[in-house]
């Protein structure tokens, strides 16, 4: 029997553990629990995303909250004599302090959970997303119940108001005010929308809270339904998240069940319906009429915004819209009050953020901070710092292909609305991919360029043209074609196709190349004035070769080279072959003593004798090549 249970595995039951193995883990746990003969005093339990995706699979053990991490199925065994049976830590498993080396048993005690304040994620790692009463027990639809019986659809308005709320989805618009022209609008049928078309490349904020919260999001639907007096709900889930739409689904079904959903909810009057629509994964459809579109059987394209959705949306009715972070946040406001919500973070910029960290950074993963935090704290104390050594932090992408890129120079700012406008980014969804010194910040924005291009509706010229002209200006840099004037050229583009396009994917697509122009200007006139990418990443412009004092003669890069382009005898200096090189930079990636340096285009016609002199002189010697 349940009630015998004394000790629950939470094992991490998200998209990026599961694809790393956690079904076998579990399969293995069980049955060993079987073989051992605990089967009724141990449990595992599939949790939802628990946010440490780098160390994956993971799982936390309650009561004592020890913390594993990396678990494979033949580590089972081991981990069940030792925590199950000897009770002790399996230290194997435990996560190991980067810096002092030692066991920290404890999740509370790990870098990564500790400088997090959880309020959407306060749940994560804690219950089954597939059980309505996990949910209630961590005191889920008390706040629905309060909104029902103690307060007005005024109140529950005013409250969020008062808490400084902000959407989450990007745009950073008040919630409160939303819900107001929602509520004042008179018309025979109004509409919740709940926006999970998250599309941007490094984000999965809204998936994993889809995934491991369901319930959480579908309470904070309720309560604006109940605010603005709508009485049918749409969650408009991307098709490429079965797992949070199978989740949404089993909750949804739970609480028509309960009676949280239908007719006369908990006997008060209030009706409210919702179902999910599964959407094709267009980019431009996490834009709000165009989202609509496709949830009404039209093709996803914006129209001009001659009104608000709250005013004129679903089939030209009243539709409150917010995305998946923002709603989850309702039911712990309307639960503790607007107080308690702006005590945490800035007063333009009040509560917490999940961000999703990406990117070439040790503790990938979903974290949680205050919106005063600054990124400094969240890319070095919780993400743990760059992972690989010997490289150093570059820059920051924010705010998805919408947003930008910030270099070291702003590390210190908060994650504010205000402060990440000014560095040339946006918030967005809280996409943060972070890149270090072998980033090409020219390719980088072609790369994001190419994206809004390729996710272009093709509606208005500017966007449908406009991405692709600049996206071919930028393939030309990368590939030694670029000009004088090439760097101007792209400003004014931007300036053309920000002012004139229809809709926000538009308007903000040239903001990569802007934000990289701005902040790493020298690289493009590097890859146009000298032909030379100084990470290597533009092949057409990078020449490699070795620093013969460096060398170690190890070998590792002549083994990794799929050219066979460079030779050398163990322990002397190699030597890499021009005629053969594919430019990869793969030797670059595999070196461990820098030996590999990266010269400009020219070099590839310099004589041996000049191309080790360039490259033993150094990166400050060679422009003199070029």
């Amino acid at each position: 029997m349940e009630t015998a249970v004394r000790t629950h595995a939470m094992l991490c039951g998200g998209t990026g553990c599961m694809a790393s193995g956690t079904m076998k883990v579990k399969a293995a746990m069980e049955e060993e629990f079987r073989k051992k003969g605990i089967q009724d005093e141990a449990k595992v339990v599939l949790s939802g995303c628990n946010g440490f995706c780098a160390k994956g699979p993971v799982m936390a053990v309650y009561p004592d909250e020890t913390f594993y991490q990396d678990i494979k199925t033949e580590d089972v065994p081991a981990l069940i004599e030792e925590h199950f049976l000897k009770g002790r830590p399996y230290q194997k498993l435990t996560f190991k302090e980067q810096e002092k080396k030692t066991s920290i048993p404890s999740i509370h005690d790990i870098p990564f959970f500790k400088h997090q304040v959880l309020v959407v994620l306060k749940n994560k790692g804690l219950i089954d997303p597939e059980r309505i009463e996990d949910y209630i027990m961590m005191d889920g639809y008390k706040a629905l119940s309060k909104a029902l019986t103690l307060m007005k659809p005024e109140d529950i308005v005013k409250v969020v108001s008062d808490s400084g709320l902000r959407g989450r989805g990007g745009a950073g618009f008040p919630t409160g005010k939303k819900w107001e022209l929602g509520r004042k609008i008179s018309s025979d049928e109004k509409f919740v929308v709940c926006n999970g078309d998250e599309g941007d490349p490094g984000a999965f904020m809204d998936r994993s809270v889809m995934e491991a919260d369901p319930h959480a999001v579908i309470e904070g639907m309720i309560i604006c339904g109940i605010a603005t007096e709508a009485h049918k709900g749409y969650i408009y889930v991307r098709a490429e998240y079965p797992l949070a739409v199978k989740r949404l689904q089993i909750a949804i079904d739970q609480c028509y069940e309960a009676g949280l959903l239908g007719k006369n909810i908990l006997n008060t009057g209030f009706d409210f319906d919702l179902e999910i629509y599964q959407g094709a994964g267009a980019f431009v459809c996490g834009e709000a009429t165009a989202l609509m579109r496709s949830i009404e059987g039209k093709r996803g394209m914006p129209r001009p915004k001659l009104w608000r959705s709250a005013v004129k949306g679903l089939w030209d009715k009243p539709t409150v819209l917010n995305n998946v972070e923002t709603l989850a946040n309702i039911p712990q406001i309307v639960l503790n009050g607007a107080g308690w919500y702006r005590s945490l973070g800035t007063e333009k910029s009040a509560g917490t953020k999940v961000f999703a960290l990406t990117g070439a950074i040790n503790n990938v993963g979903l974290v949680e901070v205050p919106m005063d935090t600054t990124l400094r704290k969240i890319i070095f104390d919780i993400g743990g710092g760059i992972d690989r050594k010997g490289r150093k932090f570059k820059a920051v992408q924010l705010g998805g292909p919408s947003g930008g890129c910030i270099p070291e120079a702003y590390l210190d700012i908060p994650v504010t609305y205000e402060a990440i406008e000014q560095s040339g980014a946006i918030v967005g969804s809280g996409g943060m991919v972070v890149m270090d010194t072998s980033t090409c910040m020219v390719s980088t924005a072609k790369f994001f360029l190419e994206f809004t291009a390729d996710e272009s509706c093709g509606k208005c010229a500017p966007c449908r043209i406009g991405t692709r002209l600049m996206h071919d200006l930028l393939i030309d840099i990368c590939e030694g074609r670029g000009r004088e004037g090439d760097i101007e050229l792209l400003e004014e583009m931007s300036d053309t196709i920000i002012s004139a396009s229809l809709c926000g994917l538009g308007q903000s697509a040239p903001n990569p190349v802007l934000s990289t122009i701005r902040h790493f200007r020298q690289e493009y006139e590097s890859h146009i004035k000298d032909k030379w990418c100084t990470a290597g990443v533009c092949r057409d412009i990078s020449t490699f070769c070795i620093n013969e004092q460096l060398c170690k003669g190890c070998g590792a890069c002549m083994r990794a080279c799929p050219s066979n382009a460079i030779e050398g005898e163990k322990k002397k200096p190699h030597k890499i072959l021009q005629d053969a090189c594919l430019h990869c930079r793969t030797c670059v990636d595999t070196c461990k003593f820098d030996a590999i340096k990266i010269l400009p285009l020219s070099a590839r016609s310099a004589n041996e004798a000049d191309l080790q002199y360039y490259a033993n002189a150094g990166e400050g010697l060679v422009e003199s090549n070029a």
